[in-house]
């Protein structure tokens, strides 16, 4: 779908980018004369691997190679180069970490070393701290749910394992996304993307110095896209925007920096594949692999009634094309000062927003027509039929046609499906703040740098929740359906639905919880001799937290005559209850390091990682409380030639306990907050590569790659099923293969620069259930992109998936984790998108 108000901001941007680049240049020119060897060039020259910079899990600026402990750098330039589509696949680009980027640009899957948990604890920071303290908020994450990649990041740090758990909380893995500042030489980018799927993007950064020792940076974006699947209005439309004011002082500096986000993204959920009666059979004819979506048209406007605690009912407005609709404000200080030796360094955020939610979730397997709606004559026929005039059919009809359009599913794919509308409205503050101080002296024994810090955090999030079940035809942008009750002589004696309402309000949440943190850390790194380290850390934390939920009972009948579907609604009793936690965690890590020679060197750590519940357990009736605890263990080594490099890492980790327990759609009554338990214990041990060959300047190719063997272990279940049949089996969803290669040649014709750069990526076999009962096959894609760089411009053709790859992630989650698909290949999952093509085009000054 391709919007006029697309096509209009299309014309928009590429003026404004010729404007802007043009404003630039006269502006560039009419600065005194600089030496001719310091004209701007459009891309920066890229370091050499050993001399990268990190200031990630450690307490200070240290070269990537000195580290011991697995960490990649990202610059602002290799992003511009991999041009992903959302920020999980930035981050697949990085070994060790399985992404599921098939979700939209937003709220995608990154799991890290096999962590069987949907964001594998990565913590995201900026410039050091989180945006919201936990990983998880209600309905959104502090991770690539609030951080968007634009031109005003720098670079992104990652980590995996190693000191992670001492300098973020509840962290296995952090990706600290360091901002632009400025500096005495101005300088800036204007760049636009245009897709064939409708993308219309403009970025733009510009950073340089305001007066004497004080320098400023600012940029963001605008976006619309129409979305890789067509749900028949826009998928995603808003931005961001980023600033901040860097003032140096005389032994250090200070920085004042705001991010606001306005931003809609819509959710892809999972789609029907295959003919549930006869797997071998493809819907590919109906909803379409690779554009198809349930996202509707029909699911706008959408009424979610439900009664509240004094007995009225009330009714909420929906849209689903609102998506899920990330508004918030972040302030930020940071100081940092020398004083004698001692680097003292001071942070503080403050973030304030809130997200409103709509999606339309799967459910459970397409359904014959005929045999799903003969299952509701008896119901029907008590509800409005009578001995002389019983109801004696049930047909379909298109929703909210009053019966007048009918529908026979016979005469397309024969089946009809049901899925869960769900309506969030969540509002959510976080305050952070960080003080360390890092001194480094020598011993007898050696020379030690130590870093002894306090973090803490006041977070909470007041929450809503309500879903509604729909009845749908199998199609892409499909109808909903009226299941309509007939006499023997066709005449209409009442509606099962209404309006394509299968069972009204069967999930309700409203509540507040709160957080409280104070954590102390120490680090310190102690160079024995010359090229080997020992690293040694440790972290407490102290966690209050807090909330209450109104109680729900089911059983409510909310009265609209002529249909069943609101008879069984739940709805608040007018009670609440509240809960109390005090969790404690301790966290701690210990590396040792050494490098035989200075192109080459090996490490091993181990590290313990404590997880305690988070604050929206309290949002919880009955709280399912454990703590996670995740032993790490890693050993790697280490060769740096310049441009080429290989770096190999070894890891074990042993989560125990480990929480495995999820939350099930019951297909009786449509309820989707009753927790199945499982708890036990997860191991995953792999070994992962991250590695560039450069035998020649026009030539080089680098590969990401894992091999893991992720397990269950030891689990334990209170609710009838068998966890003995579940030890040893393949951790949900988890590949034990996936990375990518990425050839590339580089071409100079005179004063300009040609890139031709090739990727294949694989991901191995998954399962979506904890019984290893249906299989995600394994896929592999391959993609291509062009670049030519000529003075400031660069122009960029990328294309992914060209051989249009058929590959499932995810299955169904709400229904198949324990029992499977009853199918051995997933006929029910997440597909990747279809081939798709855009042009960026920028200008650096």
């Amino acid at each position: 779908m391709k919007s006029t108000f697309s096509k209009s901001i299309c014309i928009g941007l590429i003026c404004s980018i010729s404007t802007l680049a043009s404003v630039a240049a006269s502006a560039a020119e009419s600065e005194p004369a600089q030496d001719s060897a310091q004209a701007p060039a459009a891309e920066s020259e890229e370091p050499e691997n050993q001399e990268q910079i990190v200031v990630t899990g450690s307490a200070r600026e240290q070269r990537r190679f000195d580290v011991s402990y697995a960490v990649n750098a990202l610059s602002q330039d290799d992003v511009l180069k991999l041009a992903p589509k959302n920020y999980a696949e930035l981050l697949g680009n990085v070994p060790g970490i399985h992404i599921e980027a098939t979700g939209g640009e937003v709220q995608n899957i990154t799991r890290v070393r096999g962590i069987p948990t949907d964001r594998g604890y990565l913590i995201f920071q900026q410039d050091g701290l989180p945006l919201y303290h936990e990983i998880d908020g209600f309905f959104f994450n502090s991770g690539e749910g609030m951080n968007r990649f634009d031109l005003m990041t720098e670079r992104v740090e990652v980590v995996r394992g190693g000191p992670a758990p001492i300098y973020a909380s509840n962290a296995a893995a952090i990706a600290n996304n360091i901002t632009v500042t400025g500096g005495e030489e101005p300088r800036g980018r204007a760049q636009v993307t245009l897709g064939d799927t409708g993308l219309y993007r403009l970025d733009l950064m510009q950073s340089g110095k305001l007066a004497e020792n004080t320098y400023f940076a600012i940029g963001g974006f605008l976006r619309q896209h129409d979305g890789y699947r067509d749900n028949g209005f826009p998928n995603d439309k808003g931005g961001q925007i980023r600033a901040n004011l860097k003032h140096n002082l005389d032994n250090g500096f200070v920085k004042l920096s705001v991010t606001y986000v306005n931003d809609k993204n819509l959710f892809y959920l999972p789609i029907p594949v295959s003919d549930p009666r006869n797997p071998s059979v493809s819907l590919n004819p109906f909803i379409d692999y690779f554009t198809g979506t349930m996202n509707s048209p029909s699911l706008r406007g959408l009424n979610i009634s439900y009664r509240n605690g004094n007995g009225q009912t009330e009714t909420l407005a929906r849209d689903l094309a609102n998506g899920r609709h990330m508004r918030f404000g972040n302030v930020g200080l940071e100081y940092q000062g020398d004083f004698g030796g001692y680097l003292v360094s001071a942070k503080l955020g403050l973030t304030t927003g809130k997200n409103s939610f709509d999606a339309f979730y799967s459910t459970t397997n397409p359904v014959a027509g005929t045999s799903f709606a003969n299952s509701y004559l008896a119901a029907a026929n008590t509800a409005f039929g009578t001995a002389t005039n019983p109801v004696t059919r049930i047909g379909y009809a298109i929703g909210g046609t009053n019966g007048a359009t009918v529908y026979d599913p016979n005469s397309a794919s024969g089946l009809v499906m049901s899925g869960q509308y769900r309506a969030v409205e969540a509002k959510f503050h976080s305050t952070q703040a960080d003080l360390s101080v890092t001194k480094e002296f020598e011993t007898g024994f050696g020379k030690h740098d130590v870093k002894v810090g306090v973090y803490g955090s006041i977070y909470g999030t007041s929450a809503f929740l309500a879903y509604q079940d729909m009845l749908i035809e199998v199609a892409g942008k499909p109808r909903t359906l009226d299941l309509v009750a007939y006499n023997a002589a066709g005449q209409i004696l009442g509606y099962v639905t209404d309006n394509g309402t299968l069972r009204a309000t069967t999930t309700l949440t409203n509540g507040d919880s709160d957080g409280k943190v104070i954590s102390l850390y120490a680090n310190d790194t102690w160079e024995i001799t010359p090229g080997l380290r020992l690293d040694a850390g440790i972290r407490k934390e102290w966690y209050e937290l807090s909330g209450y939920t109104e109680l729900t009972a089911g059983g409510i009948n909310l009265g609209k005559p002529g249909t069943l579907a609101d008879d069984n609604t739940r709805g608040f009793t007018g009670q609440r209850v509240t809960n109390l936690l005090k969790p404690t965690a301790t966290n701690w890590t210990v590396g040792l390091s050494y490098d035989f020679s200075p192109s080459f060197g090996a490490y091993g750590r181990v590290s313990n990682l404590q997880v305690p519940p988070g604050a929206g357990v309290t949002l919880n009736a009955v709280p399912n409380i454990v703590k996670t605890q995740a032993r790490q263990y890693e050993a790697g080594i280490k060769a740096d030639f310049g441009r080429s490099y290989i770096y190999l890492t070894g890891f074990y980790t042993d989560f125990n306990p480990f929480n495995a327990s999820f939350v099930a759609f019951n297909p009786t009554t449509g309820r989707n907050d009753q927790v199945v338990p499982f708890v036990g214990e997860a191991v995953a041990k792999g070994i992962e590569m991250d590695g560039k060959f450069a035998p020649v300047d026009w030539f080089d190719l680098a590969a990401s790659i894992t091999v893991a063997d992720p397990q269950y272990r030891n689990l334990e279940n209170s609710a009838g099923a068998d966890p003995s049949a579940v030890n040893g089996n393949q951790i949900i969803r988890e590949p034990k293969l996936f990375g990518n290669v990425r050839p590339t040649f580089s071409f100079d014709m005179g004063g300009s620069r040609l890139e031709v750069q090739g990727r294949f990526d694989f991901v191995g076999e998954r399962f979506v259930d904890l019984f290893n009962r249906t299989r995600l096959p394994a896929y592999q894609t391959f993609g291509a992109n062009i670049a030519l760089t000529t003075g400031d411009w660069r122009f960029q053709v990328v294309g992914d998936n060209l051989t249009n790859a058929e590959g499932l992630t995810e299955g169904n989650p709400r229904t198949d984790q324990l029992s499977g698909q009853d199918a051995s290949d997933a006929i029910y999952g997440r597909p990747l998108f279809g081939r798709n093509f855009r042009l960026i085009i920028s200008r650096s000054w």
